[in-house]
């Protein structure tokens, strides 16, 4: 599944392609047909992004007026953009939405939908903290880990305490301040809690610059940051080996999800 910078590069670039453009909506597969035949031909406002979930504003400029599309991938769903013409549809197309020199395909998502204001302040409420929005708090970040007694690698994962986190960042930032993923949320102490929130903001950030996770020192890197090599972007996720004392990385299942560290660096 797509982690939180993946989600704010995509509202990025479609910001920069598509907003202010009168847009023409259709649903090549079917499923999406209605709701656009009711939005083709208003103008796109902006995209939002929060966490693992994308925010399409159409309408007219005043907000109380906008219809809220919202799209979470999931698992299988990928967005393809083409510039116009656009070929032919290819799969099962959710949503094809043409602008003024460009056009996205939508395939595969888990949700689709468009939102109500009542709606979107329920989901609002349900997701934490981005830590790559700018009216994120950190505090309300650090309240909820005062009060949990579950395992840290957990934590990270729990989007309705702080949104954005995936499988592979919660590895890397556990290994790269040396934090045993089993640790009680609750132990850290407030230092700690600052350093991994910045270093959370410092890596998604690097992630939606280069489209990619990259957690290595950029100074360790013996080549540009974009130009390293997928097995070189990373610390700890699925390697064999520490990169730091050369030990095993062990390999579990917490949180539902596949756990990586080495018990020897992270205590």
């Amino acid at each position: 599944m797509p982690e939180g910078h993946t989600i704010h590069r995509i509202a990025r670039d479609h910001n920069r392609w598509f907003a202010g453009n009168r847009v023409l909506i259709a649903s090549p597969q079917g499923r999406f047909e209605s709701e656009a035949n009711r939005l083709s031909g208003k103008t796109l406002q902006r995209v939002d992004a929060h966490g693992k979930h994308l925010f399409y504003r159409l309408g007219p400029k005043q907000t109380s007026k906008q219809q809220l599309v919202h799209i979470h991938l999931g698992l299988y769903g990928k967005f393809r953009v083409h510039k116009n013409p656009p070929p032919e549809p290819r799969g099962a197309v959710r949503i094809r939405l043409i602008g003024n020199d460009r056009t996205f395909d939508l395939n595969g998502p888990n949700c689709c939908e468009i939102l109500s204001k009542p709606g979107y302040e329920k989901l609002q409420e349900r997701l934490g903290e981005d830590p790559l929005r700018s009216d994120a708090d950190p505090e309300r970040v650090w309240n909820k880990f005062q009060k949990s007694r579950s395992a840290i690698g957990t934590m990270l994962l729990n989007q309705s305490v702080i949104a954005g986190i995936g499988n592979v960042y919660r590895a890397e930032l556990l290994f790269l301040l040396g934090m045993h993923p089993e640790r009680q949320t609750k132990s850290l102490s407030k230092s700690e809690f600052d350093e991994l929130w910045q270093l959370t903001v410092d890596l998604l950030n690097v992630g939606v610059k280069y489209n990619r996770i990259i957690t290595v020192d950029r100074k360790s890197a013996n080549k540009p940051l974009s130009r390293l090599k997928s097995k070189e972007r990373l610390m700890c996720y699925k390697k064999p080996t520490c990169v730091r004392c050369d030990a095993a990385i062990r390999k579990w299942t917490l949180g539902a999800r596949t756990m990586y560290a080495c018990e020897t660096c992270q205590t």
